[in-house]
C-alpha cells in the first residue's frame, strides 16, 4: 500500500487527489506546520532530506516531487484514464501541463503568497517581475480554458490535478478575478468528490 506522507496546507493535497480519483488504497501520515515559522515540521525531514511534502513509500521506493510521484502512481494504476494514451495531441497536452504547474506557474503564485505575508509598497523589481509573468501564465491559462473543458482537452486528467492546487493558491490571495474561465474550471474542479475528500485531510 502506498503511504503518502501529508503536510496540511501543501502540494501533497495532490496526491490525494489523484488516489482517491483512481480509488487506490493508501494510508497517510500526517505532518503539521509549525504555527510560528509556517515551516514543515523535523518530522517531515526524518522522512526525506529535502524535508518536503508530498513524499510517498511504497515496495521500498521514497519519492519526492509532486510531478514525479504522479507518474509512478499512474504507472502503478489499474486504469490509466487520467492519463491520455501517449502520442496523441491529448498526451501531449496533458504533458505541458503538468510541467507547467511546477515550472511556471508555481513560482509567480507562491511568491505572490509570501509576499502578501509582508508590507511592501510596490517600488522593489520583484513586484513587476511577479505581476507580468502572473498576467501572462493566468492569460494564457484562461484563453486555453475558454476553448476546451480540461488542460489535456474535454477529458479530465492528472494534468488538472497537477494544475488546479497552483490555481487554489491564486484564487485564496484573489488572483483570479476577472479570469471567467478559470473561474469556471475551478467552480466544475471543486465539485469532484475526490477532490473534497482531499481537502477534507488539511
Amino acid at each position: 500500500m502506498i503511504k503518502v506522507h501529508h503536510l496540511n496546507q501543501s502540494r501533497s493535497t495532490r496526491i490525494l487527489w489523484l488516489l482517491e480519483e483512481l480509488q487506490m488504497q493508501y494510508e497517510v501520515e500526517h505532518h503539521q506546520r509549525d504555527e510560528q515559522t509556517r515551516l514543515a515540521t523535523a518530522s517531515l525531514g526524518q522522512v526525506h532530506p529535502l524535508n518536503k511534502a508530498p513524499v510517498i513509500e511504497h515496495n521500498g521506493l521514497k519519492i519526492c516531487e509532486s510531478g514525479a510521484i504522479v507518474e509512478y502512481i499512474l504507472d502503478q494504476a489499474k486504469q490509466s484514464h487520467l492519463r491520455p494514451e501517449k502520442g496523441t495531441q491529448a498526451y501531449y497536452q496533458y504533458l505541458e501541463w503538468c510541467h507547467f504547474a511546477e515550472g511556471s506557474l508555481a513560482l509567480p503564485v507562491i511568491t505572490s503568497l509570501l509576499m502578501q505575508m509582508e508590507r511592501r509598497d510596490g517600488s522593489q523589481a520583484m513586484d513587476g517581475y511577479i505581476a507580468k509573468e502572473l498576467n501572462l501564465d493566468l492569460s494564457f491559462i484562461d484563453a486555453t480554458l475558454s476553448k476546451q473543458r480540461y488542460f489535456a482537452g474535454e477529458h479530465f486528467s492528472a494534468a488538472d490535478i497537477m494544475m488546479t492546487v497552483s490555481l487554489d493558491i491564486a484564487l485564496s490571495v484573489n488572483l483570479i478575478e476577472n479570469r471567467p474561465h478559470i473561474s469556471r474550471y475551478l467552480a466544475d474542479i471543486h465539485g469532484r468528490s475526490a477532490y473534497q475528500k482531499a481537502r477534507a485531510y488539511g
